[in-house]
């Protein structure tokens, strides 16, 4: 997977998405311009750490009605507003609903490449997350069922004592499945094997309740 930061750019104004093209190429971003947010949904997204400079008034469209769009589908990319026709209230909106930046026209250049900075490294920050909750899913995945009903027992902070107790299982014997859990988790401690528990269970079920399943 290539690493080279993309920024994408949805403006209806050709001669803007000229200028931030120009403008970030200096930068060592590449660039993808849309007119609208139809073309940029459209479009084929590489995977790699990218933000979405949007403007907010385009033909027919509101750029914080897609922000909210993208949202609903759960795509998190980082989205960077600029605008000629700001007020404050629509930039609160817009920064609740998460936004990286809210700029007006005309922005300072160092400013749009601030925000851009920030926008990518945010990014980045989040897909290797998201890449360590698959790796320690797979790994929970590769857990036997009791191995699984041990480990939610172990992250719920009970005994081996306790753990065999609620299971009808001896003590030696949840040692050995504990043993097995730490080698397949790749877990150096019980603390470690909780933070792993928190990263990959379902924030709903947090944090009365850790399932690695």
């Amino acid at each position: 997977m290539s690493e080279q930061p993309l920024a994408y750019v949805v403006d209806d104004d050709l001669a803007i998405r000229e200028t931030l093209h120009d403008l970030l190429e200096t930068m060592g971003l590449g660039m993808r311009g849309f007119s609208t947010p139809q073309d940029f949904l459209e479009a084929e997204r590489p995977d790699r750490p990218s933000c979405l400079i949007l403007d907010v008034r385009l033909p027919g469209y509101s750029g914080l009605e897609f922000q909210r769009q993208l949202a609903a589908a759960k795509d998190d990319i980082p989205i960077i507003f600029i605008t000629g026709h700001a007020d404050v209230p629509m930039s609160v909106r817009a920064m609740k609903d998460g936004a990286v930046e809210f700029l007006s026209k005309p922005f300072r250049n160092q400013d749009l490449l601030d925000a851009i900075q920030h926008a990518i490294e945010k990014d980045r920050l989040r897909r290797k997350e998201r890449r360590d909750r698959e790796e320690l899913s797979q790994r929970a995945q590769a857990l036997t069922p009791r191995e699984r009903q041990v480990m939610e027992l172990l992250v719920a902070g009970k005994l081996n004592k306790q753990i065999g107790a609620t299971l009808g299982a001896t003590e030696s014997t949840v040692k050995t499945h504990r043993a097995q859990i730490m080698r397949k988790m790749k877990a150096t401690s019980v603390v470690e094997l909780v933070r792993m528990s928190d990263k990959i269970a379902p924030s709903a079920e947090r944090p009365g309740h850790h399932s690695v399943i």
